[in-house]
C-alpha cells in the first residue's frame, strides 16, 4: 500500500509539473501577445506622430503664406494710390482710369472681407 501511495503522489507531482508548465507556457504566450500589441501601438503611434508633424509643417508653411499675402495687400492701396498720382499727371485713357477704379474698388472689398473675418 505504500507504494501504491508513493506511485499516486509520484502521479500527482508529474500531473502538477505538467500544469505549472503549460501554465507557463500560456503567460510565456499571453506575454508575447501584449508585447506584439504594445510594439503594433507604438508603430501606430510614431506613425500618427509623423503625420500630425507633416501637418504642422503644412500648416505652417500656409500660414506664411498667408502672412506674406497679407502683407503684400496692406502694400497694395499704396502702390494704387501712387499710380493714381502719376496717371492724373499725363493724359490717359478713360479705359485706364475705369481699370484704377476697379482696383480700388477690389482693394475695398478685400480689406472689408479681412477686417470682418
Amino acid at each position: 500500500m505504500e507504494k501504491n501511495m508513493l506511485v499516486i503522489v509520484d502521479q500527482y507531482e508529474v500531473k502538477m509539473m505538467k500544469e505549472r508548465q503549460d501554465l507557463a507556457t500560456i503567460h510565456r504566450q499571453a506575454l508575447r501577445n501584449e508585447q506584439a500589441k504594445v510594439l503594433a501601438l507604438q508603430g501606430e503611434r510614431e506613425a500618427r506622430e509623423e503625420v500630425v508633424e507633416l501637418l504642422h509643417q503644412e500648416s505652417k508653411k500656409r500660414m506664411n503664406r498667408c502672412t506674406l499675402t497679407l502683407n503684400e495687400f496692406q502694400e497694395l492701396p499704396k502702390l494704387l494710390a501712387r499710380a493714381k498720382a502719376m496717371v492724373g499727371i499725363y493724359f490717359t485713357l478713360d479705359e485706364v482710369h475705369n481699370l484704377f477704379d476697379y482696383y480700388q474698388h477690389m482693394v475695398e472689398l478685400m480689406t472689408h472681407i479681412i477686417k470682418n473675418r
